[in-house]
This record gives structure tokens, C-alpha cells and sequence, in this order.
């Protein structure tokens, strides 16, 4: 079974040395990194695991200068690197051979050879990943996979060399100050250049040769000693609106022979594309891993399967406008405000946790933090104090969520003066505005009260992105979510016992007072009450079956 082994010179019980860490680790394994230098060279064959640090960037280095070794070296397998500092030596950094390599948050320094190779068939997933120096920064053959949002800085000779029919995606990507060409495109290779920036060139920024075709779009390749962008014979393909300036003439250089398709032309430019990883710079990075683990969280929920729908409908949005934006197509403004309706206890403010957690894991809100208010924290008690204590709270929010619970009470009782939930009202729907981006507004209340709330300002309904029905447990999930309490607080329920708590249950009145999961929570209570008045009048010590064990007599008494 997968497991998470961690890796630490001084931490009592963890592996000194990473490559340790590797001999002890299952598949699957996860292998947590504490911030040092370690000196080691790494050989995996056929391995499925993810070296990590959460330390901060730069403080995991693995180091091998000096040494004709590569730092990592993977055959085969399924191997994920997160957030190390990679130095190479007289070899290649990383190297891999078959398999599956995926590089995150890294950086990488070369040596004399390569910072990342890649051949026999293997697939790429590099993710904002910086590689500097080295004779090559990243070589690609005979292999698979993107590139995206990385740099490539000061290589000796080509920053990107694809070959040998390799048919990578590279995108968002910076290629500067390389001794000879930006991306060296040869032997049949055709890969997929999008929106990458090349500069700063010794020969051409882009050079495609033997018989290659790659797709080059949207790229800005500039300021290079030679030709912007270079087909030799018998190289096809495609170049579609990129913009080529400050290179020799003639920008777009295709050889006799040479048979590209060229659309949208190509430009002189005037100003920096939006391109490269620059592109991307202010623009919300989504941490994927962290939204799947949060949407799990959600799945776990009991109930709710038309609320869990809706929050995927709304993260699917956003992932999806995030890779529009990225794409460099229109997004239109979207509200991330929302409306939580129905009976207490039915998992709004869990929800609305989860969702100020996804925000942050989306990029869209930078802490996620969540602010729990009531109409006592927003109402003053004089004319002006209403609209100052409302916005010191919101402000305190921003960067989160702030969630207004039982939100229609801030509206206006039969016209009393002295009632200042208008004032908070009229307040919160101007905040919404100047702070859209900011912060996530969720307001939560009965059904009908909260029809009456929006209608207390003719632009508060406007301002939410959508509402969200929380229905009543019924009484199947009622009696798991006791179970669930029961087995979190070391109890069991006796054989039938859940027969009975369902039939409790069926017959109970739905009153709109109903507190679903709190009902739930409050009968558990009053039958370990109960068990505990039976344990006492047995006039015995009992067992630990017994202390645990909670049997229908506790029922019976819970629910007179």
C-alpha cells in the first residue's frame, strides 16, 4: 500500500538520505524531503513514486556537481519531481528513459550536459519549472508530453532540442540568452510551440530541419542574431500568427524546398506579446492536486448530491476560464458570490469551507480563509456604526470567504427605524462590487426568508452567481451521519440498532425548525447520556464492549 516515508539529516525516525527513503519505499510511494543539501545521485528503474518537499523554493537541493552522474536518473516507471533545487555536474541533471516523468516547481541548474533528458518512448509533464545553463536545457527525442510555463535561461548552445519524431507540446514558455538557437526542431520531430517567448539568440530563434513539422503559434521571437524562424528543405508545418522583430532579415526565413503553411501572416510587433511565461505572471495558478483532494472532501459528504453537482459545475468554470485566459481568449466576469438555502444542518457551512479552500487551491482568492458572521457582527447600534462595523468586516474577510449565516435578519421589520440590517444591506451590496475579485460572499438562511432578503435591495440579487438548495437528510442518511458521529467518538451501534434509529427518524416531523444533522448529533447525545445511567445502575465495572456499545434501551430512553 502507498505510503508517505519522509526524508530529514536531523529528524529522529525519518531516512537520512533520499536514496534510503527509495530503498524502503512501496509503490506509489511519496517521499517528503526536509529542507538540506544532499549529495547523492539518484538511479530508478521501473519505480512509481513522487519526490516532494514543502519546504520553501530553494532550501531541498540535491547537488552532484562534480560528479559525472545525474542527479536523478529514471527508467521506466511513473516518477514525479515537486519543488526541488536539481544541480547537475559533468552528465546530464535529469534523465529519463521510458516511463513517465513529471517535473513541478523546480529548478534546475546544468552542468556540462543537459538540465532534462528525455528518450525511448517516455512522456514529459514539466510545470513551472526553471532550467539554467548547461550545454542544453531540455532535450526531447523520440518522446511525448508539454512543457508549460517554464524558462529556459543561458544554455551553451540550444535552450530546446526536439528530435527523432518527439511530438511535445510546448507552451507559456520563455527561451532566452542561449549561445546558439532558442528551440532546435530536427529529424522528423513535430511539436506544438504555443505562446512561448524566445530571445536573445547566438544564431535563429526558432530552427526546424530533416524533415520536421511543427505547429508554431502565437510565439514572439525576437532580439536574435539571425532569422526569427527558420524551415530548411523539405520541412512542412505550420506558423500562425506569431510576431517576429529585432532579428536579421528576413524574419521568417524558408528555405528552398521549405513548405510550411504560414496564416495570419507574421508581424513586425510593436510592444511584448502577451506570451511566455510572463503571460501568465498575475494570473492564478491552479493547484490541481489540492482541488481533487477538496472535491474528494466533498464527495465524502453524506447527502447533498444536487449542492456537490453545483460546486463541481462552478470549479469546472473556473478551471476552464483559467485555461481560456491562458490561451489568450476572452473571459467574461464572473461572480464567485453565492446563495446557500434550506434547513439548518444540512451541511452549509462545511460546504461553504470546502469552497473558500477550492477558491484558493484555483488561484482565485489568495488565503481562502473563512469568516463565520451573524447580524450581530454587521448591525451597529447607532446611525453610521452599521456601515463602519460591516465593513471592517468585510475587509477582514477579503482574500477569503465571509459567510453570512441566517442573512435575512438583516432585513428591514416592519419599517422600524431603529433596525440598522438595511444599513448593512445597502452596505454589503456596495462591497461586493468594489471588492469582486476579492472575496467570496455566501449568504445562507431558510428558503422563503432568504427570497425575502434579496428582494431588501434591488441589486443584492444581481451580485450572486447562483443558489444552492440544501434538501433535508432523509432518514437512510440521517442514520449514517450517527454512525459516522458514533465511530468518530470510539462508539458502536448494537445489531438493529440502525432499524431503529431509521423508523425514529421516518416518523419525525419535517418542521422547517428541523436540525437534520444537529438532530442527529443531539440524539446521539441524549443515547450515550443514557448509556451511561444504564452502565452505573448494572453496579459493575463493564467492559470495554460495554463502555462502547450502545444498544435500543439508550434509544428508548433518548427519544421519552
Amino acid at each position: 500500500m502507498a505510503r508517505d516515508l519522509v526524508v530529514s539529516p536531523t529528524q529522529p525516525g525519518a531516512f537520512p538520505t533520499i536514496g534510503e527513503a527509495l530503498e524502503g519505499a512501496p509503490p506509489g510511494a511519496t517521499i517528503s524531503i526536509a529542507a538540506g543539501e544532499y549529495r547523492e545521485s539518484l538511479n530508478l528503474t521501473n519505480r512509481t513514486v513522487t519526490l516532494k518537499t514543502d519546504a520553501l523554493p530553494g532550501e531541498v537541493v540535491i547537488d552532484v556537481s562534480g560528479s559525472v552522474e545525474a542527479a536523478i536518473s529514471n527508467r521506466g516507471g511513473d516518477l514525479t519531481l515537486r519543488g526541488l533545487t536539481l544541480r547537475g555536474g559533468y552528465g546530464h541533471t535529469v534523465q529519463a528513459l521510458g516511463g513517465h516523468l513529471r517535473l513541478e516547481k523546480c529548478a534546475i541548474t546544468a552542468g556540462d550536459g543537459a538540465g532534462i533528458v528525455v528518450s525511448d518512448g517516455a512522456t514529459l509533464t514539466v510545470l513551472d519549472v526553471k532550467v539554467t545553463g548547461g550545454r542544453a536545457g531540455l532535450i526531447i527525442e523520440d518522446a511525448k508530453g508539454s512543457v508549460d510555463k517554464c524558462e529556459i535561461r543561458g544554455a551553451v548552445e540550444d535552450g530546446i532540442i526536439v528530435r527523432l519524431g518527439a511530438d511535445p507540446t510546448i507552451r507559456n514558455s520563455t527561451i532566452v540568452d542561449c549561445g546558439f538557437r532558442g528551440i532546435y526542431v530536427y529529424q522528423a520531430a513535430r511539436p506544438h510551440i504555443d505562446r512561448c517567448d524566445i530571445s536573445g539568440t547566438g544564431d535563429c530563434g526558432i530552427s526546424v530541419a530533416f524533415q520536421s513539422a511543427p505547429t508554431i503559434r502565437n510565439c514572439w521571437v525576437h532580439d536574435t542574431r539571425n532569422s526569427g524562424i527558420v524551415f530548411g528543405r523539405g520541412c512542412r508545418g505550420l506558423v500562425e500568427a506569431c510576431t517576429i522583430e529585432h532579428t536579421a532579415e528576413p524574419g521568417l526565413l524558408l528555405e528552398q524546398g521549405a513548405s510550411p503553411e504560414v496564416r495570419q501572416g507574421v508581424t513586425d510587433g510593436h510592444g511584448a506579446p502577451n506570451v511566455g511565461t510572463s503571460a501568465i505572471e498575475g494570473v492564478s495558478q491552479q493547484d490541481t492536486e489540492k482541488v481533487d483532494k477538496l472535491l474528494g472532501e466533498l464527495d465524502t459528504m453524506i447527502g447533498l448530491a444536487q449542492v456537490k453537482a453545483e460546486v463541481r459545475a462552478l470549479i469546472d468554470e473556473i478551471q476552464v476560464n483559467e485555461w481560456r485566459r491562458n490561451a489568450g481568449l476572452a473571459v467574461g466576469t464572473v461572480s464567485h458570490h453565492l446563495i446557500f438555502t434550506g434547513a439548518p444542518g444540512t451541511g452549509k457551512t462545511t460546504v461553504a469551507r470546502i469552497y473558500g479552500q477550492l477558491l484558493k487551491a484555483l488561484g482565485v482568492l489568495p488565503k481562502g480563509q473563512f469568516k463565520e458572521v451573524t447580524r450581530r457582527d454587521l448591525v451597529g447600534q447607532y446611525i453610521g456604526h452599521t456601515a463602519e462595523k460591516t465593513t471592517k468586516v468585510v475587509e477582514e474577510a477579503l482574500g477569503g470567504v465571509l459567510f453570512i449565516d441566517e442573512a435575512y435578519t438583516l432585513s428591514r421589520s416592519g419599517g422600524a427605524s431603529a433596525d440598522f440590517g438595511q444599513e448593512a444591506i445597502d452596505t454589503i451590496v456596495k462591497l461586493m462590487e468594489d471588492h469582486r475579485d476579492e472575496i467570496a460572499m455566501i449568504v445562507a438562511g431558510y428558503t422563503k426568508e432568504m427570497d425575502d432578503f434579496l428582494d431588501a435591495n434591488s441589486g443584492l440579487a444581481s451580485r450572486f452567481a447562483k443558489t444552492l438548495e440544501f434538501q433535508n437528510y432523509d432518514p437512510g442518511e440521517l442514520v449514517l451521519i450517527v454512525q459516522r458521529i458514533a465511530r468518530a467518538d470510539d462508539y458502536v451501534l448494537e445489531p438493529g440498532l440502525d432499524d431503529a434509529l431509521h423508523e425514529w427518524f421516518a416518523q419525525t416531523d419535517r418542521t422547517q425548525n428541523f436540525g437534520n444533522a444537529r438532530e442527529a448529533r443531539r440524539l446521539l447525545e441524549g443515547m450515550r447520556k443514557a448509556q451511561s445511567g444504564r452502565l452505573r445502575a448494572t453496579g459493575r465495572m463493564p467492559t470495554r464492549d460495554d463502555l462502547r456499545t450502545l444498544v435500543l434501551d439508550d434509544l428508548l430512553a433518548a427519544t421519552q
